[in-house]
């Protein structure tokens, strides 16, 4: 974009929202504004970025407007999402955990900490989008559904292979994680399966409040969550609690409730264990497809909404209770 342009989008806004502009950007018909939110509440947030869309929608060459927020540092505190192994749903139950607590009326934002096989721009609609950068950190890509996201997907080129070493990865996942996170008090990062540099970055350097564990209710994944679990504990992080997903599978046809991956194993291994037994989200067809079509299931309403709500109200009691409260 020239600088011509940029001043003629910049001239178009109001006063306010010109005053506090820290960059603009015009790419494929899409502007993404930088502001500076500092002092403002909640509700001035909100008509300063309104009146900032308004005033550049009907811009040339503008069919979509996009405005990240900065704002003074606040109290913030990151919950990691883990499991030991893959394929049990984590990253579709970071995404609706991080909605759910938006709409709770938390401030949220979402990392990707997966860096080989990142799945959060899909899931929250935000493909094909780059963020800009800021004083040599990474502007958050804002999403419709009041989470702010960064994620390898969003640096990468679509399904591009990142073939990196360990200390490769764990500098991406800094980058993540240090970028301009300014009006999020509650980050949910959304780490790779296992227990590898990732992981012992994100425990090393960034001491996580609190750590949710996903399994499935079969033994082979319970096997892998205790891993996780240990890897957390002696990081010295609580665990906030175990999820079983994908318990339970409703017939559409006949309504029968099948169990492919049994029942009741995390809750059982939760208890042994000692730690707090979340709830289930149950293996269902409808919140696989909303997923994958970037429209999180915790964003509507029905059962599949609800579990994901209740999941949010216990993560948020958690952090309430003073268990979660923000490290030195």
């Amino acid at each position: 974009m020239s600088n011509d342009q940029a001043e003629g989008l910049k001239a178009l806004l109001p006063q306010e929202a010109a005053t506090r502009l820290q960059s603009v950007r015009l790419a494929d018909g899409r502007a993404t504004l930088v502001l500076d939110a500092t002092g403002l509440d909640s509700s001035a947030r909100n008509a300063l970025e309104a009146a900032a869309k308004q005033a550049l929608a009907s811009a040339d060459g503008v069919s979509e407007v996009r405005v990240a927020m900065m704002a003074d540092k606040v109290e913030r505190r990151i919950i990691a999402v883990g499991s030991g192994k893959g394929g049990v749903g984590k990253s579709t139950l970071a995404t609706n955990l991080a909605v759910a607590l938006a709409r709770q009326g938390r401030k949220v934002g979402l990392v990707d900490a997966d860096i080989y096989g990142p799945s959060q721009a899909r899931l929250l609609g935000t493909e094909g989008q780059r963020p800009v950068a800021h004083d040599s950190k990474l502007v958050p890509i804002a999403s419709r559904w009041g989470v702010p996201v960064l994620s390898m997907a969003h640096l990468s080129d679509p399904g591009q292979a990142i073939a990196w070493r360990g200390p490769m990865a764990a500098g991406a996942l800094t980058q993540l994680l240090e970028g301009h996170w300014d009006g999020a008090e509650i980050l949910i990062v959304d780490l790779p399966p296992g227990t590898g540099d990732v992981q012992l970055t994100m425990l090393q350097k960034f001491k996580p409040a609190g750590a949710v564990i996903v399994s499935t209710p079969q033994d082979l994944a319970l096997m892998d969550a205790t891993r996780a679990i240990e890897l957390f504990e002696k990081g010295g992080v609580p665990i906030v609690g175990v999820v079983e997903n994908m318990a339970g599978y409703a017939c559409p046809h006949c309504g029968e409730v099948s169990d492919p991956f049994g029942a009741g194993g995390a809750e059982a291994a939760a208890k042994t264990m000692g730690q707090t037994f979340l709830g289930r989200i149950p293996l269902d067809m409808s919140i696989r497809l909303d997923s994958d079509a970037g429209q999180p299931p915790a964003a509507g309403e029905g059962p599949q909404a609800q579990g994901f709500a209740d999941l949010a109200r216990k993560v948020g009691e958690w952090l309430d209770g003073g268990a979660g409260k923000a490290r030195p």
